[in-house]
């Protein structure tokens, strides 16, 4: 048997491993690291969306932000209403410091009258 074989379990899951789930962004009170308002991104996340997700890019509050990354530190801003072929919003990454932040409460969510 080659080295890899001996590796292996046939067993799709481990029993004494323990299940653990990463926490929302919404049971937490830092947003997540990475965060895209795109609903077709990976990065979406629309419970922390609904609480209104700030961004100061570089010292400056920013209101034109797409995507966000706090690891790689950059941030994609949309360009006015500059649009390309397929209608999506025309984008700039920019590097710099980022610092997400919640505008409301974790229990608040903006109520429409």
């Amino acid at each position: 048997m080659d080295g890899y074989g001996a590796l292996m379990t046939d067993t799709d899951e481990t029993p004494d491993a323990p299940e653990t789930e990463a926490p929302t962004a919404a049971a937490t009170d830092t947003p997540p690291d990475r965060l895209s308002v795109d609903p077709k991104s990976p990065w979406f996340n629309g419970d922390a969306l609904a609480r209104g997700v700030g961004i100061i890019f570089k010292g400056q509050e920013r209101f034109n932000v797409e995507e966000y990354c706090v690891s790689e530190s950059w941030v994609r801003l949309s360009m006015a209403k500059t649009r390309d072929r397929k209608g999506n919003p025309l984008t700039m990454k920019l590097s710099g410091p980022v610092e997400p932040y919640f505008k409301s409460a974790a229990g608040e969510t903006e109520q429409p009258e």
